[in-house]
């Protein structure tokens, strides 16, 4: 007869044979669209129409001409010029006034404090859809500020300070000792220095963690950038790649191209700071 412990260690071995069998399921649904990009892109239109799960093309084999052609035609330097400028910035200022914000916020005990945080907190269950037509209308029909980068900055930083000063907030009030700013303090720092010299240094895993995930959603949004940026010299790469989708026919292989030249700079990002962002979210959650 089986034992009780038996019985409880073959479930568990069960168990454990089902969720990786899950997880390498999962697995393979998240990543089989970007190998299909990776095969597909040194193909032809033919050769994509006709098999797009074939390693090689049948018509010309392998091939690189999708990248200088879709490079040309959406004009990639000047786009991702353009992509790079509004993503550094944007995050550079993100970074900046949501750490100074946490940091007010958390060693302050005003009231005025406590009904801002939750403001921030609330403001983030918003729908951006809901806000489109009163921003197009206000910073487009009364204002005139459309079809600038500057606008795109202000409203990137805008609408991703929220986030980013919960995340600042919550590692400040757990990661970062009040004591280190008392003894700061004694040897003669004000708040300014304190900040800069002792709080900051200390938030590294979130500022990474933040900034990979800026930089990602600011990278790769399109639906903002569509409304600001109204001249075709200001796009950025998202934008440029709807030139290749046509009325009567679309080119997939320029389109994947145009795509895999698009996700490159952030991946390589992502890849050198991949190792703080679990190390990040986890600062401020856990005491």
């Amino acid at each position: 007869m089986e034992t009780l412990n038996e019985k409880a260690a073959r479930q568990q071995k069960i168990m454990g044979v089902l969720k990786f069998v899950l997880l390498v399921a999962l697995f393979i649904c998240f990543v089989f669209p970007f190998v299909l990009v990776v095969i597909n892109v040194f193909k032809l239109k033919a050769d994509i129409t006709l098999d797009p799960l074939a390693i090689i093309g049948t018509t010309k084999g392998f091939t690189l001409e999708n990248f200088p052609n879709a490079m040309a035609k959406m004009n990639f330097w000047s786009s991702f010029g353009n992509s790079a400028c509004i993503t550094i910035l944007s995050t550079i200022f993100t970074l900046l006034l949501a750490s100074m914000a946490a940091y007010v916020l958390v060693r302050n005990n005003w009231k005025a404090c406590g009904l801002l945080f939750g403001l921030m907190i609330a403001s983030m269950v918003i729908p951006f859809q809901v806000l489109m037509i009163p921003l197009v209308s206000l910073y487009g029909g009364i204002l005139g500020l459309l079809g600038h980068r500057a606008t795109l900055i202000f409203l990137h930083v805008g609408f991703s300070l929220s986030m980013a000063t919960f995340m600042f907030h919550g590692a400040i009030h757990t990661n970062v000792p009040i004591a280190l700013e008392e003894a700061a303090r004694i040897d003669g720092c004000n708040r300014w220095q304190t900040f800069w010299q002792i709080v900051f240094p200390l938030l590294k895993p979130t500022i990474a963690t933040v900034a990979i995930i800026d930089a990602m959603a600011f990278w790769n949004d399109y639906l903002l950038p569509s409304l600001v940026l109204t001249k075709k010299e200001l796009y950025t790469l998202p934008i440029a790649t709807q030139v290749f989708y046509g009325t009567f026919s679309t080119d997939i292989g320029l389109i994947m191209a145009a795509l895999l030249l698009a996700m490159l700079p952030i991946l390589i990002l992502y890849m050198f700071l991949q190792r703080y962002i679990v190390e990040g979210v986890t600062s401020g959650a856990v005491k």
